[in-house]
């Protein structure tokens, strides 16, 4: 195991700067998830951590070891690739066992070897297949199965689950889990699947434009997500986003059309006359009779999702989505009131989307770039 160290790293193509001085801690054996949308500079930073991209300043240190200068073969890390790049005219066995090969181990120990990681990873089966014979889950395996051999220091997975579909990404998601809980490693995991992110990560590191927003675990940043940006990238479905202003004697936020949410009295007090956004997370809305509510809201249309429904409503301008386990019969057009808990709400500053308080919340770390 090996620990990483990120200190004001910065990377940039040219003129133009794409990861803006990042510091991130991870610690032995743990797994933490980078997670973004495309652009962000996820892989990029994954990619300099493995030495397949150089670092234009900061450090990046594993085990106490600056390694900006080493090799990518000399740092430690073993990287599983989104598409695999397992050679296909070598069997599993072959493939799997080749950097041992390379690194001058005996047959038979290698064999062994391979045999016993093999195993891990469910592949005994399939050691004398190529990868051309494979599905797609079992060539991961395979790509998983050859960095394991190694017995590296630091995993780094560069989203390997995106060629799987959705049944199997869920059991790809749990062979990995159940691999790192085994063998203990470092693991540093690039997605842009927050619902990946969620189930793998100890530690979540959200990124957004080259820098990172927050750090924390998965609970922490999905109940004090610290900016619009984080509060809307997770969480499935999405939170609902209202504008308004705060009175402080109301104890609530006025919206445009005069409706109020309420909110905890020290939040209201802290941000009298703000003009705010506020955070809805559908799950923490309820239903009720017309003008019994917050506020009116029309009904559009519904997603059934088996254990519950997704009822999409027009407010204002917007689109206004509250999930119930309770299955309503709605018509389009149909109003009907929105209660709010001021427990659930999120507040953040209409200007910057960054999160406002003192609001009652789990520890968590808020990024500075």
């Amino acid at each position: 195991m090996a620990n990483i160290s990120i200190k004001r790293v910065r990377k940039s193509y040219a003129k133009t700067e794409v990861v803006h001085g990042v510091d991130l801690e991870i610690a032995n054996g743990e797994f933490i998830v980078i997670l973004g949308p495309s652009g962000c500079g996820k892989s990029t930073l994954l990619r300099m951590i493995a030495g397949l991209e150089s670092v234009t300043s900061g450090e990046i240190a594993i085990a106490g070891r600056v390694v900006n200068d080493l090799e990518p073969h000399a740092r430690g890390c073993a990287m599983v690739f989104q598409n695999y790049a397992l050679y296909p005219h070598m069997t599993v066995a072959e493939n799997i066992g080749y950097a041992l090969k390379v690194a001058g181990m005996p047959k038979a120990d290698r064999a062994a070897k391979v045999a016993a990681v093999a195993k891990s990873v469910g592949l005994s089966d399939y050691l004398d297949r190529r990868p051309g014979q494979l599905s797609g889950g079992q060539r991961q395996r395979v790509a998983m199965a050859r960095a394991i051999v190694r017995e590296p220091k630091v995993f780094l997975f560069d989203e390997p689950l995106s060629n799987l579909d959705a049944k199997l990404r869920v059991q790809m998601r749990h062979e990995i889990r159940r691999i790192h809980n085994q063998i203990k490693a470092t693991s540093v995991f690039v997605t842009h699947d927050q619902q990946e992110g969620m189930t793998l990560a100890d530690r979540l590191v959200v990124m957004n434009k080259g820098v990172i927003e927050q750090i924390g675990t998965p609970e922490q940043i999905y109940h004090a997500p610290a900016s619009t940006y984080v509060g809307g990238f997770i969480g499935s479905p999405a939170m609902n986003f209202l504008t308004g202003q705060v009175a402080a004697r109301q104890g609530a936020v006025f919206l445009g059309d005069g409706s109020r949410i309420a909110l905890p009295a020290d939040l209201a007090t802290a941000h009298d006359a703000a003009l705010v956004q506020i955070g809805l997370r559908p799950e923490a809305l309820t239903l009720t009779d017309p003008g019994t509510g917050a506020f009116d809201a029309h009904f559009d249309f519904v997603e059934e999702l088996g254990m519950a429904r997704l009822y999409h409503f027009r407010f204002e301008d917007l689109t206004l989505a509250v999930m119930a386990a309770d299955k309503v019969q709605l018509v389009p057009g149909q109003a009907m009131g929105v209660r709010i808990d001021p427990a659930s709400v999120h507040l953040f500053a209409a200007a910057t989307g960054q999160r406002l308080l003192p609001r009652p919340m789990v520890q968590t770390e808020f990024a500075m770039s």
